[in-house]
């Protein structure tokens, strides 16, 4: 049954319809609290009184019944104890009868949203500073889309800028197209950092890069030959890292499919008098809203981000009518999206309201922050590799005869890059490990995904028979049976906050859970309602788990 509409239409608060109070009530942490809980402080504006005392209130006047066995008032929460024999039997019916679909939702039929994520710059290496934005976004497209949205994933390339200029120089005067071919990005990186030290000594070579990118601009047969070169080997390597992530896009229009839809836009905010001059630039002033002024065109009559950030988000809107567009780009661009943003406000376009920065914190080495420039990176692929190479080894140490090594270290290995970037709040910064990272001991991916694996093996060896009987529940099997409970709301709270880490620490939770009651319950008893019941419950679980992690972009193993 629907508990949350049941206690909503009981509790009948004059001034609230019951589809609102029945979206305030949450599954609490842990199942001591009670089993929902309605948090009054989001009722206090609406009833004018303060929380403690609408939860006392709302206690005092509730009516218990067989469904709902106690309702209690506790720091401006009600709490409410329910008939565990009718809630487990019905979570469990659902997970069984939903299978990968448990916990998905249709919220979002009939809405589109845009997801602008991973933007990898052409021409230089995937290194681990863009492992954030890849899984956030990439995660976040999963979650929306089990939500019921029309999800558009796009990766902005960046593949604009004198740094093309600077990349046609570097290959014609220390590489060939031979090298290229043969090292790929990491030639690419080679002759790129050695441009920016030789531009120390000799700076002539950045007017030389300068006067190379105009030639791309002027569509110069050569020079626009080597880009797309370099993009197309950029695009075939950074796949393979798509592929290892399970990450995938609509579109890959990137910040040069703008250049041509920038003019319609510097017009628009010309004859609506934003656009201003200022030391030969042109800027919207934005003094008014405690922001410095957002430059449009440099003196020399070039565009910037902001300007094409501008013409990409008409383009989105234009194209794809979204609901919300998000921007997955960490937190030092605030400013930036604050700007943009404004100025899409002052131009008029009511949908400004509509486009969201999910910040995310940075990734930095333990010697310090990652520059291209320099070489001083980690490469995603080799990080990646590194995991695979040390799950294999544990795996076979372990378990030598264990069947398809390599699939499931594979598995593990991406699963804890994977899960390392997004257990934690996503604006908190990173500083990269390999030792914590690969690590399979504690809250890891591994640990859950054993978890799976044991439930699996379980499952292998006794046979459930489909039935459940919710009689005589010990606390560790409430205990997992109510925390899968929370899947669903998890779900949905992820998706609002734009934050996969809800899932990651869900998805611990309930590994948990399970392990405690592995531990203390003995699954095949010799009682077939008792066996029955925990296989239920083991069945439950690894459903239960094996979505959460799809919805990160993790594989589950069969064995381990």
């Amino acid at each position: 049954m629907d508990y949350k509409s049941y206690i909503a239409k009981k509790l009948n608060i004059e001034g609230v319809d019951e589809n609102t109070i029945a979206s305030f009530l949450e599954v609490p942490p842990t199942s001591d609290m009670g089993d929902f809980a309605l948090p009054c402080f989001k009722l206090a504006k609406i009833l004018r009184s303060s929380p403690v005392k609408i939860a006392e209130d709302l206690a005092n006047g509730f009516a218990v019944d067989n469904v709902i066995l106690s309702c209690s008032a506790v720091n401006g929460y009600l709490n409410f104890k329910i008939n565990r024999n009718g809630f487990a039997k019905s979570v469990i019916a659902e997970v069984l009868s939903k299978g990968d679909l448990y916990g998905s939702d249709d919220i979002g039929s009939g809405k589109t949203i845009c997801i602008d994520y991973s933007s990898v710059n052409i021409a230089k290496p995937f290194h681990i500073g863009h492992l954030s934005t890849t899984v956030i976004g990439g995660a976040l497209c999963k979650i929306l889309k089990f939500l019921g949205y029309k999800v558009v994933g796009i990766n902005h390339l960046g593949d604009y800028g004198t740094q093309f200029g600077k990349l046609i120089v570097a290959f014609k005067k220390w590489s060939s197209k031979e090298a290229v071919i043969e090292g790929r990005l990491k030639e690419l990186n080679r002759i790129y950092v050695k441009f920016h030290e030789e531009a120390k000594v000799d700076p002539s070579l950045d007017d030389e890069a300068r006067r190379y990118f105009k030639l791309i601009e002027e569509g110069d047969k050569e020079s626009n030959e080597l880009f797309n070169l370099f993009k197309e080997i950029t695009l075939n390597e950074v796949e393979k890292i798509y592929k290892m992530l399970n990450v995938s896009f609509d579109s890959y229009a990137g910040e040069s499919f703008y250049n041509d839809k920038m003019a319609p836009v510097i017009e628009e905010l010309k004859e609506k008098n934003l656009l201003k001059e200022s030391d030969g630039a042109s800027v919207v002033d934005l003094s008014e809203y405690d922001m410095p002024p957002c430059l449009i065109l440099k003196s020399d009559g070039s565009s910037l981000y902001a300007t094409r950030d501008i013409a990409a988000a008409e383009y989105r809107k234009t194209t794809y009518d979204f609901y919300k567009c998000l921007y997955v780009v960490a937190y030092q661009q605030n400013l930036h999206f604050k700007q943009v943003f404004k100025v899409l406000e002052l131009m008029g376009k009511p949908w400004a309201k509509d486009l969201i920065h999910v910040a995310y914190g940075m990734v930095s080495l333990e010697s310090g922050a990652m520059s291209t420039r320099s070489g001083n990176v980690i490469l995603l692929e080799d990080v990646l590799n590194t995991a695979i190479e040390k799950a294999y080894g544990i795996i076979d140490e372990k378990n030598p005869a264990l069947k398809d090594k390599e699939k499931i270290a594979r598995a593990v290995g991406t699963g804890a890059v994977i899960f390392g970037a997004l257990c934690n709040n996503k604006i908190k910064d990173i500083v990269f490990s390999y030792d914590r990272v690969l690590s399979f001991e504690g809250e890891t991916c591994p640990y859950i995904q054993y978890t799976v694996a044991r439930c699996n093996s379980v499952l292998n060896k006794f046979a459930y028979n489909g039935e459940f009987s919710a009689e005589d529940l010990n606390s560790e099997e409430y205990e997992v049976i109510s925390t899968i409970a929370r899947f669903s709301e998890t779900v949905k709270s992820a998706a609002e906050k734009y934050e996969p880490s809800f899932i990651a620490r869900f998805a611990l939770d309930l590994a948990t859970a399970f392990n405690k009651f592995y531990i203390d319950n003995k699954i095949g008893d010799e009682n077939a309602l008792i066996r029955n019941k925990r296989l239920a419950i083991t069945k439950a679980v690894k459903s239960t788990l094996t979505n959460a992690l799809t919805l990160l972009g993790i594989e589950t193993v069969e064995q381990m």
